[in-house]
């Protein structure tokens, strides 16, 4: 359902940032913008008629998602005095916002306080409360059985809400996730959604003009994006289903990206893998928006979350965070891989190969691994590794010798790179040269089968785990596109 006033999603194109520009005064500048020192403030009670809903529905929602009953929120409604400021009707757009107080060190707190005072706190969520899943399957259950009874506020507050997520990339995609429900339960409108960056990388944020960091000033910086997020056109976003196949065994300390498939669970998969699995086999599913890696830079990630969980006090902010990553990376040997080293540290051509499916192909096809790359990147997005763009912008020449063409968020295509040892990787994310160009794909599928290795690493939007591998039997990852698109506020 297209909403008046805003740019059909279908046309929407997200601008890009210039690749030449380094990417820490990007990063700065995004914060000296946010702050709106050229910007025209946003009164409050203006805000508030743009983006509050009526009383009595705000207190319904919430009723429904605290009792997890959409029925307590119908009864909240009808014993609700409807008079005084409800009489106006609904907001030209209502906001509701989620927020991670655990992100952004004391911001996340202090942010959940000022969104209080600007649009009620019956519109603010708590993550570490409320799961977004749980307003999804309440709170707008409740407004669309208000609809069905007659409620005409309910039914226009249900079709032009819009959602806002305080956080980082991995609150975006859970949220985004819980959202995407609506489509297999036939339930659109969905929402778009829009984004305050608290996270350390924040490219999704970045790549939807939303900025990558929390501003200086933050306090009127929220009411401009309050404000953006209510009148900004739609953007459309790929998202993608990653299925494991184990051909025994299970993943430990599994991610929050992942799931296990349950019996009885659909599974979309394709039928001509040609391994032939035993009967331990176990399946995982999971969705990602931004990248999905194996190797070195994975093993680096799952060494870093695991010491954040062990000693917290160490990772105290993006600087300590990324002292922490350097160091994993050298002890970790991708700066230095002698020759006698272990092949744990060499090359991935050793256990992967890589087919892949090109647009409107329905066979596998195989790519020859470099030998040289260590870690291979799957990427949706342009922005990877907080706002660096390793695929770059290529010219025209290189895209039609290459047969590639020039990548989008919403193309149905996703762009293979690799990285080589962490001197090349170094390059890369400084934007001195480019990653390794490898393929772009419809359909992704991994083969990877042990050896000596026992075991590889991947992580997906940043969840990084540990991936047991046999000799005997291959361990297969396939990618597939989901069939319908996230919806994104444009926030440039």
């Amino acid at each position: 359902m297209e909403r008046a006033g805003e740019a059909p999603a279908a046309t929407a194109v997200v601008r890009r940032a210039p690749s030449t520009a380094p990417s820490a005064r990007v990063s700065i500048w995004e914060s000296v913008r946010a702050c709106g020192v050229w910007s025209k403030e946003v009164d409050k009670a203006e805000l508030r008629r743009q983006v509050v809903m009526p009383l009595y529905l705000r207190r319904a929602v919430a009723a429904a998602v605290k009792a997890k009953d959409e029925a307590a929120g119908v009864a909240a409604a009808a014993a609700d005095d409807q008079a005084g400021e409800d009489a106006d009707g609904p907001a030209v757009a209502p906001v509701v916002v989620f927020v991670n107080s655990r992100s952004g060190g004391r911001h996340g707190p202090e942010l959940k306080v000022r969104l209080h005072e600007l649009i009620t706190e019956e519109q603010v969520f708590d993550l570490s409360v409320v799961k977004p899943s749980d307003f999804v399957h309440y709170g707008l259950s409740c407004l669309e059985k208000l609809a069905d009874q007659g409620d005409n506020r309910a039914k226009a507050v249900r079709e032009r809400m819009r959602i806002v997520v305080a956080g980082g990339d991995g609150t975006v995609g859970w949220v985004l996730g819980c959202l995407s429900d609506l489509y297999k339960t036939k339930r659109e409108p969905v929402p778009p959604t829009g984004i305050i960056p608290l996270g350390t990388g924040n490219d999704l944020a970045r790549s939807f003009g939303w900025g990558g960091s929390f501003p200086f000033g933050w306090r009127s910086a929220v009411k401009r994006y309050l404000s953006k997020a209510s009148t900004a056109p739609i953007c459309r976003l790929d998202s993608w289903q990653t299925v494991i196949q184990m051909p025994e065994g299970e993943i430990k300390e599994l991610p929050y990206a992942l799931k296990k498939v349950e019996p009885g669970d659909p599974l979309e998969i394709s039928q001509e893998n040609g391994t032939e699995l035993s009967e331990k086999a176990s399946f995982y599913k999971g969705v990602f928006y931004n990248y999905l890696s194996i190797g070195m830079d994975a093993q680096v990630a799952y060494g870093f979350h695991h010491l954040r969980d062990e000693k917290p006090y160490l990772a105290q902010g993006p600087v300590a965070n990324k002292l922490i990553y350097a160091g994993y990376s050298c002890t970790q040997g991708w700066f230095c891989t002698p020759c006698t080293a272990s092949p744990q540290l060499r090359g991935l051509k050793n256990i992967l190969r890589l087919s892949i499916k090109k647009a409107n192909c329905s066979e596998w096809e195989q790519v020859q691994m470099p030998s040289s790359v260590r870690s291979l990147v799957v990427l949706n997005l342009y922005n990877y590794g907080s706002g660096r763009h390793p695929w770059g912008d290529l010219k025209p020449e290189y895209l039609e010798k290459r047969g590639f063409v020039e990548a989008h968020s919403d193309d149905g295509l996703l762009e293979i790179f690799g990285l080589k040892e962490g001197w090349h990787a170094s390059f890369v994310m400084a934007e001195l040269i480019k990653a390794k160009h490898i393929a772009q794909a419809a359909a992704i599928k991994f083969e990877m089968r042990g050896g000596e290795w026992d075991r590889a690493y991947i992580q997906m939007d940043g969840e990084p785990w540990k991936q047991p591998l046999l000799q005997e039997h291959s361990t297969i990852v396939e990618i597939n596109k989901v069939p319908y698109h996230s919806l994104m506020i444009n926030g440039e």
